[in-house]
């Protein structure tokens, strides 16, 4: 196994952070878990316009699965088959998690009860129950797969000619 690649962490974290900058300035506090869960009001909502535009409606779930695609790989520094792996599974994941907005009977029937009593999971119900489905976000998530692949794969190829 390789060490971590650095540049495939620092990547995926930049795009975890303008994934959160899209809830902080483009949406209502009150739409969004974090912000409206935190001690301190952090949500810029109505302090700075809207930086993203329509855009903004999608880029989460394109910046999700992307960022934690690269977060993922950059940990286990797997070769190219292990990369499909990370892939399949993040874009699997995401799009579970949009597909279950719209058909939500199934994963409300799953989710234990204990879920409420744990931080962020507390959250996966009225995630199923109040989310609303997008098709243009199963959009984003299989171009967040495609594109952190070739991230990956352009990442891989860097971090091979540095550690050489």
């Amino acid at each position: 196994m390789r060490p971590i690649n650095k540049i495939q962490i620092l990547i995926g974290v930049i795009g975890l952070s303008f994934g959160s900058l899209v809830y902080l300035v483009d949406r209502p506090p009150h739409q969004t878990y974090f912000v409206c869960s935190s001690r301190i009001d952090i949500s810029l909502f109505s302090t700075i316009p809207n930086l993203f535009g329509n855009i903004g409606y999608n880029l989460p779930a394109f910046l999700h699965v992307f960022s934690f695609i690269l977060i993922t790989a950059g940990i286990l520094s797997w070769q190219k088959k292990g990369l499909i792996i990370i892939c399949l599974s993040w874009f699997s994941v995401d799009f579970a998690f949009e597909l279950f907005q719209k058909f939500n009977t199934w994963p409300l029937k799953i989710v234990p009860d204990w879920f409420e009593r744990i931080p962020f999971l507390e959250n996966t119900a009225h995630h199923f129950r109040q989310g609303t489905f997008d098709g243009l976000d199963l959009a984003a998530i299989a171009f967040g797969t495609a594109i952190g692949y070739w991230v990956l794969l352009v990442t891989n190829k860097a971090e091979r000619r540095v550690v050489s």
